[in-house]
């Protein structure tokens, strides 16, 4: 129980400082004749494993134990953070984690006896919707573009105008990217039923699951 518990701490550390990393950086591609940069990050694609690693750790663990993983997450995460970002990328970072990542267990937890499909999907779609909006509200607008002043360091908010989803009216950078992110949360959140339901099978159901 103790290495499992440790495997899903270091799982939800690893994505965590990732995707702090990754949320940085444009995606570099067109796509029938769309710019991705002015819709996506690199972030996108692995920040939503973050929430298999909680529903998994839910499951098994029961939302108190699931807790400490995203606790024990988020705490080395933020420290890793401090070197592979930006202080406003890690503040925000952190602040939507916690948050998204407690209400997922939250929502789980209640959906927990329902069909197997339930409670990933729909505990990830809400937070993941929430996430999206505290990530980007703090690491992007230009409300909170002094947060990496106050720490000798350049804005890195994203204000210039770009087409909305690479196609749609002009907006700014960030919210293109935003929108684009949750639409690659939501696809994400259907994909990952597929191995979060073979993990519970194959590796779950030789432990005592949390009721």
């Amino acid at each position: 129980m103790l290495a499992r518990f440790l495997v899903a701490v270091a799982a939800m550390v690893a994505v965590v400082a990732a995707s702090n990393f990754l949320v940085q950086f444009p995606v570099d591609a067109q796509l029938g004749g769309v710019n991705l940069g002015d819709i996506l990050t690199w972030g996108a694609f692995t920040y939503p494993v973050a929430f298999l690693v909680t529903d998994l750790s839910n499951r098994a663990f029961g939302p108190a134990k699931a807790r400490l993983v995203v606790i024990a997450g988020f705490a080395v995460a933020v420290v890793l953070s401090i070197y592979l970002a930006t202080p406003r990328i890690a503040i925000a970072s952190g602040t939507a984690f916690l948050v998204a990542q407690f209400l997922d267990i939250s929502i789980f937890h209640r959906l927990r006896n329902g069909a197997w499909w339930q409670p990933p999907m729909f505990s990830s779609l809400v937070s993941s919707a929430l996430d999206t909006v505290i990530f980007f509200g703090l690491a992007m607008a230009p409300a909170f573009a002094g947060i990496d002043a106050l720490f000798g360091m350049e804005d890195s908010s994203l204000a210039f105008p770009a087409p909305l989803l690479g196609i749609g009216p002009e907006v700014e950078l960030w919210q293109s990217l935003a929108l684009g992110d949750f639409l690659v949360k939501l696809v994400l959140a259907v994909l990952l039923l597929a191995p979060y339901k073979t993990v519970r099978d194959l590796v779950l159901r030789r432990m005592p699951v949390a009721a």
